[in-house]
C-alpha cells in the first residue's frame, strides 16, 4: 500500500505557494490509517520515551493513536489560550507566518522522556519550538516522529543541526 496515494497535494493553501498535503483521506481509509500506525509504530521504537507530545491539531491525531497502539502516555502541544491550567509557551517562525506552542504545566510527571509526533516536518520549525518547549518545561525531548518530510525544505537537516533526532515515515 502506498500511503502517499493517501496524501493529495492542495495547491496555495494555506496561502499562495504553499502546497499542503492533505491527512483527511488517509483518515477516512481504516486501512491506510491502521498501516500508517503500525508503521510510526516501528519507527517510535527505536525512541527511549516514555510519553508522546502530538502538536495541535494533525499531531494529535497520530499522537493519540500511537500513544494508544504503544501503551504510552499522551500531552498536547496546544496553540495560545487553549489550555485552562498554568502553561509552559514558546514561540517560533513558520513557512506562513509565526505561531506559539503550549503544555500545561501539570500534564507530564518528573522525569518523563517524550517523542514528539506531527502529521508533517516541513522547515522543522514547529518541531524545534515543542523540543524547546518541553526542554524550557525540564522534560527530556527524545526526538521526534512525523508520517511525512517535505523533502525541498530541508526540516529534517534543520533538525539534525539543533541535535533533534527525527524519522518521518514518508517523503515528498
Amino acid at each position: 500500500m502506498n500511503l502517499l496515494d493517501y496524501l493529495p497535494i492542495v495547491p496555495d493553501f494555506p496561502k499562495p505557494g504553499i502546497l499542503f498535503r492533505d491527512i483527511s483521506p488517509l483518515l477516512a481509509n481504516p486501512a491506510a490509517f491502521k498501516v500508517a500506525i503500525l508503521q510510526l509504530n516501528i519507527l517510535a521504537e527505536s525512541f527511549d520515551y516514555t510519553h508522546i507530545l502530538g502538536i495541535e491539531s494533525r499531531g494529535f491525531i497520530f499522537g493519540s493513536t500511537l500513544a494508544h497502539h504503544a501503551h504510552k502516555g499522551l500531552a498536547l502541544a496546544r496553540k495560545p489560550n487553549k489550555l485552562p491550567l498554568a502553561s509552559h509557551r514558546e514561540s517560533y517562525g513558520l513557512e506562513y507566518g509565526n505561531d506559539s506552542l503550549e503544555i500545561q504545566q501539570s500534564t507530564l510527571p518528573k522525569g518523563a522522556r517524550v517523542l514528539i509526533i506531527d502529521d508533517v516536518l516541513a522547515t522543522g520549525g514547529t518541531l524545534i519550538a515543542a523540543h524547546k518547549l518541553l526542554k524550557n518545561a525540564g522534560f527530556k525531548a527524545c526526538g521526534a516522529v512525523t508520517l511525512l518530510k517535505i523533502a525541498d525544505l530541508n526540516g529534517s537537516e534543520t533538525l539534525n543541526r539543533h541535535g533533534i533526532q527525527n524519522k518521518s515515515l514518508l517523503m515528498a
